[in-house]
């Protein structure tokens, strides 16, 4: 959709102020699009542009593909930014680039199916609550083939940007108890809030927290045991790089 804004001196006054639309593509299939997008598409905004992770550019490009996703469409960092800082920190410039493709790919309720690969492979089986009101469940999670075995762990995973606070965790810990789990795994792409930190000691040997930085860690840890539908979706490679010591000069 292009729009270009007109005035009209003589229309009403509700009318004075519009935009002339030019729809050039109607039948495009939400499914086409990552997840990401479809979030920015749901913006309450009638007209309203977007930019976030490259939206504009990955779109041009999906049209020019027959709107399907393409290589130049996935999250990458601008190759400006990515020479310049890649020369001081190689590593935290590709944990940048995956943590926008994870976005891109797995925003919303596909982040809790990211953490359920990482159980998974992890050698736990799992339940994933679908997709909807969830009561404070998105993954249960035991060792064992059928999933009989200890310890049981209630997973909450929230795909928001905003750090999540005490009221959060302790609902957390409240619906441990009622599915009898004795442990739980909070998971937070966000981070969580001072008073959630304080908490940490406390709830050692109950709750764990992994903020985006820690989902990332395991996911890197199990990538190659994850299922080939998400390694398809975050395709990944090892790569080698002489480790300089800090006494080098």
């Amino acid at each position: 959709m292009q729009t270009h804004k007109r005035n009209h001196k003589n229309a009403e006054d509700i009318y004075r102020h519009n935009y002339q639309v030019n729809w050039f593509a109607t039948d495009i299939p939400r499914t086409n699009f990552d997840q990401d997008i479809l979030y920015s598409f749901g913006a309450f905004l009638t007209i309203c542009q977007i930019t976030r992770n490259d939206a504009e550019k990955r779109i041009h490009a999906m049209k020019n593909n027959n709107w399907h996703v393409t290589s130049q469409s996935i999250v990458q960092a601008n190759e400006d930014e990515s020479t310049e800082e890649g020369l001081n920190d190689l590593a935290q410039v590709s944990r940048d680039q995956i943590a926008k493709l994870i976005l891109a790919k797995f925003k919303g309720h596909g982040m809790a199916r990211l953490v359920n690969g990482i159980l998974e492979a992890q050698g736990y089986t799992t339940h994933v609550s679908p997709e909807g009101p969830d009561k404070g469940i998105d993954i249960l999670a035991a060792p064992g083939p059928m999933g009989f075995g200890e310890p049981r762990i209630c997973v909450q995973v929230k795909s928001g940007d905003t750090p999540l606070d005490t009221p959060t965790l302790n609902q957390l810990i409240g619906t441990m108890q009622n599915v009898q789990a004795k442990h739980g795994l909070f998971v937070s792409w966000g981070g969580f809030k001072t008073s959630v930190d304080k908490e940490k000691a406390t709830q050692f040997f109950r709750v764990r927290l992994w903020d985006r930085d820690n989902l990332i860690e395991h996911l890197l840890e199990n990538y190659e045991k994850l299922d080939v539908s998400i390694r398809a979706e975050l395709p990944l490679k090892r790569i080698w790089t002489i480790a300089h010591s800090e006494t080098d000069s």
